[in-house]
């Protein structure tokens, strides 16, 4: 039986404060050029984890001893957690020269695969790999996605969450890589080191934590700073809400819900973005289909006009139908009056049974309704192809209705 999906502490002061922590099963990424700090945020990652008697898996190819020193640099015994088995540091060696190994995608595939059997060995709660870059440089980018998808949803569904350190993408190439981890991440951490005027680098920064899943609160960013005995902190402040000031009708010994705070025990988690998040996405999605050919398709979905409606089904209603319809990989957003849909799996079968799944789950348990309703609701889909260059170019063509291409629920 699968666990709830839960928020838990992660040390990091930003993600705590403004998310209510990670989630279980998630798979983040961490990136930054050098000395910008990671190997520390991953530290009081690993300790958080410890601090709650969980278990925590380190990769490194940094020696223990240095790594034992960094922490020491924050105030932080590191041993003393070795010593208890709840931080477990496996140092990895650094993949081999091309010109040493014939077939070197097949060397760093055993590589990322062997985190399976680690994991099955300690059975952490959390995993750290700090850094992972040297061990994703595939030059077959197929597959990468095939070996980093496998190997990861694989630790997700054991319900250990991952924090995985990356550093700047430099080139084309390096970049294509990102976006392939950063299509299956949970979201992104990213560090931005300062300069001073005579161009050398100080122990500050900015801190940007973006999510791709659920994170509802959003992207937020804030300065941070390199501490000694402290860590990395920062001036974040969580955003003021405004407290209601109505006084609440009492029903009996019923308590209104308004004052129940909620724990986050129990999540689902949403895949709804931004309309300039789902075209960053979508703009990635596209520039993995040039290099990988790794298809997809976008489905758009509209209610007919409110003067022919049939049913008195809101856009919003649509909305959360789609949302709890669609697969933990999709992406969704609304886009003025339309919602679109990236569907990642390319099966014909996966969109028919989406399409079956929010046409079962319109607000009505009677079938004659839900036929009124599905009547109102208007989808058309489109495959990619070489032909569209940008999101741009795509929401253009699902936007240029043609009454011929496009489809009734109800049909």
């Amino acid at each position: 039986m699968k666990k709830a999906v839960q928020l838990f502490p992660s040390g990091i002061s930003i993600i705590d404060s403004a998310w209510g922590g990670l989630y279980r099963g998630g798979t983040y990424l961490l990136v930054g050029e050098r000395k910008t700090g990671k190997t520390l945020l991953t530290i009081q990652f690993a300790v958080e984890t410890a601090k709650q008697k969980e278990v925590c898996l380190f990769f490194t190819n940094t020696r223990p001893k240095d790594l034992m020193i960094q922490a020491a640099s924050i105030d932080v015994d590191l041993e003393y957690y070795m010593n208890k088995n709840l931080i477990i540091v496996v140092r990895v060696a650094p993949p081999p020269e091309l010109s040493k190994f014939g077939n070197r995608d097949d060397y760093l595939s055993e590589y990322l695969s062997d985190i399976i059997t680690v994991v099955n060995q300690y059975n952490p709660t959390r995993l750290v790999f700090d850094e992972i870059t040297p061990y994703v440089e595939f030059e077959d980018l197929t597959k990468l996605r095939e070996v980093f998808s496998n190997t990861f949803e694989q630790i997700e569904d054991l319900g250990i969450t991952s924090l995985l350190s990356l550093r700047e993408p430099a080139s084309a190439a390096t970049q294509m890589i990102f976006n392939i981890l950063n299509t299956y991440a949970t979201g992104i951490i990213q560090l931005y080191r300062k300069e001073e005027s005579n161009g050398s680098a100080t122990k500050s920064g900015i801190i940007d934590i973006q999510p791709n899943i659920g994170h509802t609160e959003g992207r937020f960013k804030a300065h941070y700073s390199i501490e000694p005995y402290r860590g990395i902190t920062t001036d974040f402040k969580t955003p003021k809400t405004r407290e209601s000031e109505k006084v609440h009708e009492k029903i009996g010994n019923y308590i209104p819900l308004s004052e129940i705070k909620v724990s986050g025990e129990e999540i689902t988690i949403p895949n709804f973005y931004s309309p300039d998040d789902f075209k960053l996405i979508l703009n990635n999605q596209i520039a993995m289909y040039k290099t990988t050919g790794q298809v997809f398709t976008l489905v758009s979905f509209k209610l007919t006009s409110k003067e022919n409606r049939n049913s008195t089904l809101t856009i919003n209603q649509l909305k959360n139908v789609i949302r709890i319809s669609a697969e933990k990989k999709d992406k969704i957003c609304q886009i003025d009056e339309q919602i679109c849909v990236l569907l990642v799996k390319e099966d014909p079968k996966s969109i028919s049974d989406f399409i079956n799944k929010i046409k079962l789950n319109l607000p009505s348990d009677d079938p004659s309704e839900r036929e009124l309703l599905a009547s109102d609701v208007f989808f058309y889909y489109l495959k990619v192809s070489d032909a569209f260059e940008n999101a741009d170019q795509m929401l253009a063509k699902i936007n240029f209705e043609v009454k011929d291409s496009i489809n009734s629920l109800s049909s």
